[in-house]
């Protein structure tokens, strides 16, 4: 009997035990997984470690961010540039800046390639949910870019039923031709200037753009005008900074060099300078 109960008592012990080092295991696991869940968080400790800001963005997109034609070298300038700039001295690191389209900018925040994207971004739900924003800058509207030749003919969005409109793929304006354009066939490309082309050519007969970039392209285009049109969802946007979800500490100083720069003018300053690069370009 004695022995029986030892042997009963060795058995639950061991079972214990397993059970323990099952929990263990799992917390362990847990915790990893929660850990692995964000890799991105503690970013701000991360860009000042290695002392660089590595920030996505897409060119073509004046006076947001666009090549600069008198350089011999690639360079993305345009007040997205002079705001990435600013953040960066705000944190005491270099900038580097990498150039992508639109659609591989997202993806490239989300894989952890780039530190931030600033690239005249607008803050939709969908977006929400796999990253944070900033506070906003620049207010834009999204208008329809038109040969001038058919103003007298596009002048609803009933008009553009049958036809071809373009946008910039994964764009809150490919976005809005998909909702508001239903009766167009929509073509979307990764640059608006391949649109704007599109556009002259005939290929397209309407560009859904916002209007602070459209501007840049009327100043050089005069046989392109924009449609007096408005859309029925769309309303004034700003741009914003998207950073990975978990940085609020790297949020709070980017917002305020937002504010910094929107309270002393910069922004204004910024967007007269790059206008002005933009035309000059035009013309190279």
């Amino acid at each position: 009997m004695m022995k029986k109960t030892v042997k009963m008592m060795i058995m639950g012990l061991a079972a214990a035990s397993a059970l323990i080092m099952a929990a263990g295991c799992g917390g362990e696991q847990k915790a990893s997984s929660s850990a692995s869940s964000n890799p991105q968080a503690n970013l701000l400790e991360q860009i000042k470690k290695k002392g660089e800001l590595t920030v996505g963005t897409a060119s073509g997109y004046p006076p947001y961010e666009f090549i600069d034609a008198s350089k011999s070298e690639k360079q993305v300038i345009g007040v997205d540039m002079d705001l990435a700039k600013a953040i960066a001295d705000k944190l005491g690191v270099k900038l580097k800046v990498q150039d992508s389209n639109f659609t591989s900018l997202l993806s490239s925040l989300s894989a952890g390639k780039v530190d931030m994207a600033i690239a005249g971004i607008n803050a939709t739900e969908e977006r929400k949910k796999t990253m944070d924003f900033s506070d906003g800058y620049l207010p834009a509207h999204e208008k329809i870019m038109i040969r001038k030749s058919d103003a007298d003919t596009l002048k609803t969005l009933k008009d553009f039923s049958g036809k071809k409109v373009g946008a910039q793929k994964s764009t809150t304006e490919e976005k809005l031709a998909q909702t508001e354009l239903k009766e167009s066939q929509l073509v979307s490309l990764d640059h608006v200037p391949d649109v704007v082309l599109e556009l002259k050519n005939g290929k397209v007969d309407g560009l859904v753009i916002q209007d602070v970039v459209a501007q840049q392209y009327l100043v050089f285009n005069p046989d392109l005008v924009l449609a007096d049109i408005n859309f029925a969802t769309s309303k004034e946007m700003d741009s914003v900074v998207a950073v990975p979800k978990g940085n609020a500490d790297l949020l709070k100083i980017v917002n305020e060099v937002i504010k910094e720069n929107t309270d002393n003018g910069n922004f204004n300053k910024w967007v007269e300078d790059a206008s002005k690069k933009a035309v000059e370009n035009a013309g190279k």
